[in-house]
């Protein structure tokens, strides 16, 4: 089995662990990539640009001047499209962006992003990621052990408000934990910290 490296909370290395194979060294499937974090950034537009047709702007009621005998084109109002203070042809009006894919796919998307940062040498497990009291001094300190000092997302096996104000604090990194973990975020950030907990719950919901 594939093997990484355990820390502890001070950011010091004790040891390894093994990880699932099936998991943490898939074969990397860009194509799965591509459209799953496609699909994720789709879902995250919130579709609310608007533009205002000729029939929607203010003004415009008359003929600017008669048909036939000026010399100039014929125009029927001020408001059309290619008057400065017109409507917009053709313009973006509110839609949502949202459309669904199956689960399938996102599991391979996981299994594939977890691999990449596995083969990358990007994965740090934290043996017991718990903190009695919030303190962003506590996982700063142990970035630094780490010698982390890039993007860096850190997960958990639930919802650990603790660790979650803790670390949000600190620029580039995000904490998160596994029930809401995606590919984007994965990829998104140089470096995977993840709690032992939170590497057995992964391997139970992906194998």
């Amino acid at each position: 089995m594939a093997k990484v490296a355990l820390y502890n909370m001070e950011g010091v290395k004790t040891g390894s662990m093994e990880v699932s194979d099936s998991i943490f060294c898939a074969e990397v499937n860009n194509s799965v990539l591509h459209t799953v974090i496609t699909n994720y950034l789709a879902n995250q537009r919130q579709g609310t640009q608007s533009t205002k047709t000729r029939t929607e702007v203010r003004g415009g009621g008359i003929k600017p001047w008669r048909q036939k005998g000026t010399g100039r084109a014929r125009q029927g109002s001020i408001r059309a499209p290619q008057w400065t203070g017109g409507g917009v042809a053709l313009g973006p009006k509110p839609r949502d962006y949202r459309y669904s894919i199956n689960k399938k796919l996102k599991k391979i998307a996981l299994r594939s992003a977890l691999s990449a940062k596995y083969e990358a040498y990007e994965i740090y497990v934290v043996e017991d990621l718990k903190m009695d009291e919030i303190k962003t001094a506590t996982i700063a300190k142990m970035l630094k052990g780490m010698e982390i000092d890039s993007k860096a997302l850190i997960v958990t096996a639930e919802l650990d408000k603790n660790v979650y104000k803790s670390a949000r604090n600190i620029k580039g990194v995000t904490p998160t934990y596994v029930d809401v973990l995606n590919t984007y975020e994965v990829l998104k950030h140089d470096k995977f910290i993840i709690s032992k907990e939170a590497v057995a719950k992964i391997e139970e919901v992906l194998s």
